[in-house]
């Protein structure tokens, strides 16, 4: 009366890509990672262990400065490696906007250094090991942060949001929101 262990095998299989469809077409929760802070609220501060040398960064440190703050879910993948090479490719430009770059995943402070040097980044990267804030910023997937960035102003407010990014193009995305956001505030 058993399955053999092939049909077992085809009918897990067919069930897995089932559920990964539904996900990937159902706007729910769990596909945006969690709950989503409204635009126009102020950004939830935080402090979290950074491969720059202070140690610490809170969100409150780059009060008076724009700052793009993006999630992503592991140094060294390649379309978390695309995203960051995107980032500092183009990073004079957001110098230029007054922005400052955070990058945020769950990998410790170690593996930042390694990207970091890896790559040639010079933005720091935050470890967020228990996903305490990419949860806060829904941006959390029981294990891993998701790829989603936010904008906030200089006063700390939420003005934008990117879910489900793609890499290749993604800064550029960021930075001509950014663009207009600055018009759209003098």
């Amino acid at each position: 009366m058993g399955l053999c262990r092939r049909t077992w095998l085809r009918w897990c299989f067919a069930v897995g890509l089932v559920v990964l469809s539904w996900l990937a077409t159902t706007p729910s929760t769990l596909a945006m990672g969690g709950p989503q802070i409204p635009l126009g609220q102020m950004a939830p501060d935080f402090t979290l262990p950074t491969n720059a040398d202070d140690g610490a960064i809170s969100l409150s440190d780059y009060r008076g400065q724009w700052v793009v703050l993006y999630f992503y879910p592991q140094d060294f993948t390649s379309g978390c490696t695309l995203e960051a090479q995107r980032f500092q490719r183009d990073l004079d430009d957001y110098r230029r906007h007054n922005a400052q770059i955070l990058g945020v995943s769950a990998d410790d402070v170690a593996s930042h250094d390694q990207f970091c040097d890896a790559e040639g980044l010079a933005f720091p990267l935050l470890s967020d090991p228990n996903g305490t804030v990419s949860q806060l910023y829904g941006a959390w997937l029981g294990f891993r942060s998701l790829r989603h960035t936010y904008v906030i102003d200089p006063e700390g407010v939420m003005r934008a949001r990117f879910l489900g990014v793609r890499p290749a193009i993604h800064s550029q995305e960021v930075l001509a929101k950014l663009e207009r956001l600055q018009i759209q505030a003098n």
